[in-house]
């Protein structure tokens, strides 16, 4: 990795404005130095995919993250290393880094670096995450792809969905998160399945016209960012809620809020028009 040539310029994130959070023992994984990061991390990085997480004891949130991904790579058995960078001790690195906010996490694959997030998130999204990078080293020769395990609801949600039969495939996703409720493929199933139940009937054109002709009418805008998704123009199914969001109050927005954050769900959490939109959302909201 081609470090910036202002990498001995320190960042700076004093703003974070928080007090530190107090230390309960050992933080997980390996502490990122300027010496060590071509040392030791690069070098790593060639024979196992390295995922780098920056934090400070000034932000709770980032301390999270770094327990949520000490607690992912211990059961991973060795399938990947975790690194942690803390910004107030190591500022070069978080320059290096071009860290602009935390927690700011980062893959490194054969010394190339892969941006993850820039935000907080559920551990079953971080794990969807860490799959995905492992997925992509081995595509590069380095380690082994997740095994994927299918459960057999779903592969009775599977067969539904194939057969058409949308209610049914509902149905067994609903039975494997009643077993299985932070199971994050059964989430993604069920939200992917019920935009095909909301969509089945609706006629993309239609919607979108009668939303363009009735922008105050909530349900109309909820079905034509369904159909936007459909169709494959996410940023237009975001946008769509947000400016329904921000012109309205009451029940109506809530509503358009509830089903903005269910649209997420179908996308991936690293997706840059996600990230924007949450960002989008809360400026909005308060």
């Amino acid at each position: 990795m081609t470090l910036p040539p202002n990498f001995a310029r320190a960042v700076d994130l004093s703003s974070l404005g928080k007090p530190k959070v107090e230390s309960t023992g050992p933080m997980a994984g390996i502490e990122v130095t300027p010496t060590n990061l071509t040392s030791e991390i690069l070098v790593a990085s060639r024979t196992k995919a390295v995922i780098i997480i920056c934090w400070s004891s000034r932000s709770p949130e980032s301390v999270e993250m770094v327990t949520t991904l000490g607690k992912i790579e211990k059961e991973s058995a060795g399938a990947w290393l975790l690194a942690r960078v803390d910004i107030d001790a190591q500022p070069q690195v978080a320059q290096a880094l071009q860290v602009a906010t935390i927690p700011f996490a980062v893959a490194l694959i054969k010394e190339q670096m892969v941006p993850l997030f820039e935000q907080n998130y559920p551990e079953a999204q971080v794990r969807l995450v860490i799959d995905k990078v492992l997925a992509l080293a081995a595509e590069q020769g380095i380690g082994d792809a997740p095994v994927e395990k299918i459960e057999p609801e779903e592969d009775e949600a599977l067969a539904a969905l194939e057969a058409g039969d949308f209610n049914s495939a509902e149905a067994a996703y609903k039975k494997l998160l009643n077993r299985k409720p932070n199971d994050p493929f059964a989430k993604l199933g069920l939200a992917q399945t019920q935009l095909l139940i909301r969509t089945e009937k609706l006629d993309p054109a239609v919607i979108k016209n009668q939303a363009d002709k009735n922008l105050d009418d909530v349900a109309l805008q909820i079905n034509a960012a369904d159909m936007s998704v459909v169709t494959g123009d996410i940023e237009a199914a975001f946008n769509r809620l947000l400016d329904f969001i921000r012109a309205h109050a009451g029940e109506d927005k809530t509503k358009a809020k509830d089903h903005l954050l269910i649209l997420f769900v179908l996308v991936d959490p690293a997706d840059p028009r996600v990230i924007s939109a949450r960002s989008a959302l809360a400026n909005a909201l308060y």
